[in-house]
């Protein structure tokens, strides 16, 4: 039996149907699911034991004591351009302990999202050490939130017997639908070019750096959930924070190229200005450094950006499926 916070995400409701296929559906999903049914479609045709509420989850778990195998704490706020301190404090630092505590004290491996936005400007790199937690200097509330919880993981003498807090870096891949102006540049560019047969990117505003040629660490979503999905099963040493990217960058005008050769379009792109509220926050470069996972044990190869965009358009954007 596993939990899954966030299970009506992006991220978590793609774990779902990963588990699904691996024949695992002894499910706990944990979502807010009254207040956001926009996401009610990721989960239709999942298979599970229960849905509990994000905010009775606690108490739930405390009177029933589930002989679980492992949870995967996915739930978050994701937003990054959102400033609201309290909202961060609550869902993503405050809740997160919540989860980390019973992990420990009922003896249950976890997995929990960190992310790559921990490292801001990658003025100290994109490795996964643990001895430069607290120098990294995240551009947003959302990142800081992120680092605080590595930070204070990391600081405690109790822990789960397992435990991996995984930096995620530029995931992409069915259902982020409901995701909106959060939604990767595939999606955005899926829409923009079903729309006009055109697709602007962001101008770069870095000297040094052309248009398009911003780079980011891009992984599909199901190699992500395959990761995720390795580590509760065979509990590699050392626990701790890894990184959960491809170890390859690549720019935003191979993505949005990939985006139209999968639409069997001309490429037809053009470029706009960054928003002003995100471009002094704005990574122009990431890159995870994947050694930790490799040495850890895991093997298996990730799809390169052509491969992934090509089965999510193909299989998931033009026909409007679900996974």
């Amino acid at each position: 039996m596993y939990i899954i916070t966030g299970a009506a995400g992006f991220i978590g409701s793609a774990l779902t149907a990963h588990l699904n296929e691996n024949g695992i559906e002894d499910l706990i999903l944990v979502d807010d699911f009254l207040h956001y049914q926009d996401k009610t479609p990721n989960l239709e045709g999942k298979k599970f034991l229960r849905k509990v509420e994000r905010d009775a989850l606690f108490a739930v778990w405390d009177a029933e004591q589930w002989p679980l195998r492992g949870v995967f704490h996915l739930g978050a706020r994701t937003d990054t351009a959102l400033e609201d301190t309290a909202i961060f404090d609550r869902l993503n630092r405050s809740y997160s302990k919540e989860v980390w505590e019973r992990c420990t004290r009922f003896g249950i491996p976890l997995v929990y999202a960190s992310s790559g936005a921990t490292y801001g400007l990658g003025e100290l790199g994109y490795a996964d050490r643990h001895d430069i937690v607290s120098q990294l200097t995240p551009l947003n509330e959302y990142g800081r939130s992120k680092n605080d919880f590595d930070a204070w993981a990391l600081a405690q003498t109790s822990a789960p017997p397992h435990w991996y807090g995984l930096k995620f870096f530029n995931v992409y891949g069915p259902n982020e639908y409901h995701k909106g102006r959060m939604a990767s540049v595939i999606w955005h560019t899926f829409r923009q070019v079903k729309a006009s047969g055109k697709m602007q990117l962001f101008r770069s505003h870095h000297p040094g750096i052309a248009d398009g040629h911003q780079s980011r660490d891009f992984i599909y979503v199901k190699d992500l959930c395959r990761v995720n999905h390795w580590l509760l099963t065979q509990l590699p040493e050392p626990s701790g924070l890894y990184n959960l990217g491809t170890g390859q960058a690549r720019t935003f005008l191979d993505l949005a190229t990939a985006t139209f050769a999968a639409m069997g379009h001309t490429p037809a792109i053009s470029f706009i200005d960054t928003p002003a509220d995100i471009r002094d926050k704005y990574q122009y470069f990431t890159e995870a450094d994947m050694g930790k996972l490799r040495r850890a044990g895991y093997t298996a190869p990730f799809a390169s950006l052509e491969e992934g965009v090509g089965e999510y358009v193909r299989e998931y954007l033009l026909p409007g499926n679900y996974w």
